[in-house]
């Protein structure tokens, strides 16, 4: 009887044990560190309204309903999603009024927008669109087995709603630093840059809270692997970032890294403060453009830049690696 009992007991057991969930993530154990400084352009999910104009004495977009943030994703029933498919929708149907569809606040809604035909006979909406947005950021990481890269550690948010901007698909470049704005208390500084369209490095798939990540498209930099850091392997003392301030070269500037928040943070898991004299001369402290910038402690890559402490630019907040490589994956 004990026998049988204990026989039930193990199998038991092993049905429990099949149906934990395991999370297997497929990311490598050792990575590539990026630094690099991109160029980002992101095409949009249908086309966003940013404005409206006055056309004679009308604002037909004010009076269609039609605001700020809403997003465009048919006229007349055909879907659209660059503004010159908009245009020429607009411009082969030839009719004084559209219909327009669009999302607002996760809603699908429709308004009748009137048209008003200028002296070129050109259609004027009263609306000012956009289906894509442009900036720079630093290159965090590639994953050589997959190629997978990942950027910024942080979202590219709609300026217009200051939500995460939702994509179809984007693009990253080769960028230069042409210059730096440094910080002041309250003013974050900026890198100045440029990038060259036509050469392409990767293809984005995800715009999220823990970065934009993607497909690398171009030949992997030669370069040295370091091993993925978890959580527990990361420790308060001195560490290293990687980023670019001037031309493409690529330079290690030295932090500190003073506080570590293990909890469910999605992008402000620890606080460094920026100790290199070099960096801070010229900078004076974490500026835009800086974001996904690795850091590496060790033999580890532990994580990157992604925010600033306003009020004191000297000191900024980082990710952990393992959030952007777990979001890569998802």
């Amino acid at each position: 009887m004990f026998f049988k009992n204990f026989q039930k007991t193990i199998i038991t057991l092993l049905l429990l044990l099949c149906i934990i969930p395991v999370n297997v993530f497929a990311y490598s154990e050792y990575i590539m560190p990026g630094g690099e400084n991109i160029g980002i352009k992101l095409n949009s999910k249908g086309i966003l309204i940013v404005g409206v104009y006055k056309v004679g004495d009308e604002y037909p977009a004010t009076e269609a309903g039609l605001k700020t943030g809403d997003v465009i994703t048919a006229i007349n029933g055909s879907e659209v999603e660059t503004i010159e498919e908009m245009a020429s929708k607009i411009n082969t149907d030839e009719s004084e009024n559209v219909k327009i569809s669009y999302e607002r606040d996760g809603k699908t809604k429709e308004a009748t927008l009137k048209l008003y035909k200028d002296s070129n006979d050109v259609y004027k909406t009263g609306l000012y669109v956009k289906d894509s947005t442009t900036g720079i950021g630093t290159l965090t990481f590639i994953d050589p087995n997959t190629k997978t890269f990942g950027a910024l550690g942080h979202e590219i948010q709609s300026q217009e709603t200051g939500e995460v901007l939702e994509i179809k698909d984007g693009k990253i470049f080769n960028s230069t630093v042409t210059g730096i704005k440094p910080s002041s208390d309250g003013v974050p500084g900026e890198k100045e840059a440029e990038y060259d369209a036509t050469k392409t490095t990767g293809d984005v798939d995800e715009n999220t809270t823990q970065g934009i990540f993607g497909t690398y498209t171009a030949e992997l930099p030669n370069k040295d692997t370091y091993k993925v850091a978890e959580p527990e392997d990361i420790k308060t003392g001195n560490a290293k970032i990687l980023t670019v301030l001037e031309g493409s070269t690529i330079n290690e500037y030295d932090i500190k890294i003073t506080e570590i928040n293990k909890d469910d943070a999605k992008n402000k898991n620890f606080i460094f403060e920026i100790t290199d004299e070099d960096l801070l001369n010229k900078t004076n402290g974490i500026i835009q453009g800086m974001s996904g910038s690795p850091i590496i402690q060790g033999d580890y890559i532990i994580g990157a830049v992604t925010h600033v402490v306003v009020d004191n630019p000297h000191k900024g907040y980082g990710i952990f690696i393992t959030n952007m490589l777990e979001e890569a994956e998802n």
